[in-house]
């Protein structure tokens, strides 16, 4: 618990000259943009080199396929590059080949652009660099630090192309490699072999083929030094609790990044909670996103927001367990809005506290309309808000967007004049519901609003 309360505590509010023959007095904008296999929706890039003819649209993207045609030419018939490289460049780097147009002054009048474009390539050298390391998913920003001084023929570095197509046969896909250089750049310069080899000994730990190439592509890290001890501790701690390699393979698959120190911290902590062994396994199993979301820093979060509004290890348990099917990311998300909710309609800041505390899976699944528009739906004043919510917080769900929202009916008059009256006397000291209070009502006589000023005479 002593580190349950410190996580509470927590708060929770260039590049250099390269050689580049196509950028050279060039100033560019970088923007991200999708990979794609066969590149159709780049094609609205290069609107801007076309004529506005009624048929225009298949006219650009035939121009389009012509100059990718052109550019899969060069890299494949003049460069001698593997095909699948060489159409993975020409397809996968929209921004270089609409940066190659505009340096060979290359538009939608021409009549063939693939012959126009052929013929540039064959007196202008491109830094081939480029349009790889777009292809394999980076952009202009992070590339350009990476781009060699002296060389501009990819072919001249066979290193990195061997890393390269080993990762690719390994079953990694071209699009996440760029990460991957990104993290672990001195894997791609490893000698003939080695990459390989601690490919295999992944494998060797007990996994297959395809759990290897998720959780490399998630932490490429783990291709610099030895890893072998860390990954193993990490899969024991999952082994442990009941999770199977299966499942490990079904949820990481396209997991972007992976923070292993995160998510044991994470596990340790549900521990602490008092879910151990299978427990904590089928609280996993049935919430991925406990671990897998922000890598469990979500969870983390959560965790101290929890602690923050006074919830023992008991309830924070049950929070757990009894997750809903959201994400954590959402579900904080929630929780904080509608604490915010609280405070705009005035509550006291103990029964806030008692609310988050007594209902907080309730208030994680709730994405309330703001104060003010539920104000004018119900047309009433925020204590009438307060009171509702005190003798039923499941009312929440009624005030949630997307749910239409009745406006409240006006108490009769006959109990407007009961409420005024029992207040007055309960002021007095009397008990609500008594029968003194009863004999008490009988004997009141004039108007109600006046009794306190007639009372203080």
């Amino acid at each position: 618990m002593t580190r349950l309360l410190r996580l509470g505590n927590l708060n929770l509010q260039k590049n250099q000259n390269r050689v580049s023959l196509l950028c050279t007095g060039i100033n560019f904008t970088s923007s991200k943009s999708d990979l794609h296999a066969n590149g159709p929706r780049h094609i609205l890039q290069f609107l801007r080199f076309c004529t506005t003819e009624s048929n225009g649209g298949d006219i650009c993207e035939n121009k389009y396929r012509e100059a990718e045609a052109a550019l899969l030419d060069y890299f494949y018939l003049t460069r001698s590059l593997p095909f699948e490289d060489a159409e993975n460049m020409s397809r996968n780097a929209p921004q270089f080949l609409d940066r190659l147009l505009k340096m060979a002054l290359i538009n939608g009048d021409d009549g063939d652009v693939r012959r126009s474009l052929a013929r540039f390539l064959r007196y202008h050298p491109i830094n081939e660099f480029e349009a790889f390391f777009e292809s394999i998913g980076l952009e202009l920003c992070e590339y350009a630090s990476f781009l060699p001084r002296d060389l501009i023929f990819l072919s001249d570095d066979q290193l990195l192309l061997q890393n390269y197509n080993v990762l690719c046969h390994y079953g990694i896909e071209r699009s996440r490699i760029g990460k991957m250089y990104r993290e672990a750049k001195e894997a791609f310069s490893y000698d003939n072999g080695i990459l390989k080899s601690k490919l295999q000994s992944f494998q060797n730990l007990g996994l297959p083929q395809s759990l290897v190439a998720e959780i490399i592509a998630s932490s490429p890290h783990l291709l610099k030094g030895d890893a072998d001890q860390e990954l193993r501790v990490f899969l024991e701690t999952f082994e442990n609790v009941g999770i199977r390699l299966d499942w490990l393979v079904e949820h990481m698959r396209g997991v972007d990044s992976c923070d292993r120190k995160c998510m044991l911290e994470v596990m340790s902590l549900l521990g602490e909670l008092g879910l151990r062994g299978e427990q904590l396994g089928e609280v996993i199993m049935n919430h991925p996103d406990l671990i897998l979301e922000g890598s469990g820093s979500c969870t983390l979060c959560l965790f101290g927001l929890l602690l923050k509004f006074g919830l023992t290890e008991n309830g924070a348990q049950a929070v757990f367990q009894q997750f809903p099917r959201v994400s954590v990311a959402s579900f904080t998300s929630n929780l904080l809005q509608c604490y915010q909710f609280l405070v705009e309609i005035n509550m006291p800041v103990n029964d806030i506290g008692r609310m988050v505390r007594l209902h907080p899976l309730l208030l994680g699944v709730c994405q309330l309309k703001k104060v003010s528009s539920l104000l004018h739906l119900l047309n009433c004043g925020v204590n009438r808000i307060c009171k509702m919510l005190e003798e039923d917080p499941y009312v929440l769900k009624k005030w949630v967007r997307g749910v239409r929202v009745d406006r409240l009916q006006e108490p009769s008059r006959v109990a407007r004049v009961r409420g005024t009256k029992t207040r007055f006397l309960t002021r007095l000291g009397f008990v609500e519901k008594s029968g003194e209070m009863e004999r008490i009502f009988r004997s009141l006589m004039g108007k109600a609003d006046e009794l306190q000023e007639r009372f203080d005479c």
